[in-house]
């Protein structure tokens, strides 16, 4: 599994070191023996978890340039991903990993003191309550999120915490067509853009997922976020 994971390193162009590859290995773990009692992942196979969690995770990397000491916000994270992966293989970024559920945050919080990572922040929080908080909203250069909404609805959940001048990095599958068709008013109202839309087949699948790359050009009006279940019933 070991070489599985540096192999999929390579095909993404991501650099790597054996320090690196025992930290994934020891957040593997951990997911593993806590999801006897908990709802972290359905995935059970070592190869799929590899491929679908880790390399998935680190795959904005091979096409995005997160620039040195970014801050960044893992928007509804659950089990740490695309977050902790990102930042085991970027110590350098600033990470914050926000989560609905509190009993997650907890072993959110448990992984990043056994893992040694530094610089990472985990909150308990909803993203339409937290993206209102005055230290946290348009307070991050780079937000990001995984397999968490639509696209209308994820960009209230993201947009707000980031920057002008910032970006939302967004984990999609194959069909994101549709929902960037779908998405044009919510990027108007709340100040994103489209910048660039990467297609990423996973290493050693014929599974094609994307990386949406949003510019934040302007501040979002200060409704948004709305409140809690808002941006689900009613889409912008």
């Amino acid at each position: 599994m070991e070489k599985l994971l540096k192999d999929c390193f390579l095909k993404l162009n991501i650099e790597f070191n054996d320090t690196i590859i025992k930290k994934f290995f020891d957040y593997k773990e951990y997911i593993e023996i806590q999801n006897k009692t908990m709802n972290l992942t359905a995935i059970k196979d070592d190869r799929d978890f590899i491929i679908k969690h880790f390399a998935d995770s680190v795959s904005p990397l091979s096409v995005f340039d997160i620039e040195k000491g970014a801050s960044v916000i893992d928007v509804g994270t659950g089990a740490g991903f695309p977050g902790i992966p990102l930042k085991i293989v970027r110590d350098d970024i600033s990470l914050t990993l926000l989560d609905s559920l509190n009993k997650r945050v907890s072993f959110l919080s448990d992984t990043v003191k056994k893992l040694g990572l530094n610089d990472v922040s985990c909150v308990h929080g909803r993203a339409e309550d937290m993206g209102k908080d005055e230290f946290m909203r348009e307070s991050f250069d780079i937000a990001t999120s995984r397999a968490v909404a639509d696209l209308s609805v994820l960009l209230e959940y993201t947009l707000p915490f980031v920057k002008v001048g910032g970006y939302a990095v967004l984990l999609k599958g194959s069909n994101y067509k549709e929902e960037t068709d779908g998405a044009e008013n919510a990027l108007s109202v709340l100040g994103g853009e489209i910048e660039n839309v990467f297609e990423i087949v996973l290493p050693f699948t014929d599974i094609t997922h994307s990386v949406l790359v949003i510019k934040k050009t302007k501040e979002t009006p200060l409704k948004y976020p709305r409140k809690a279940g808002t941006a689900l019933k009613k889409p912008l």
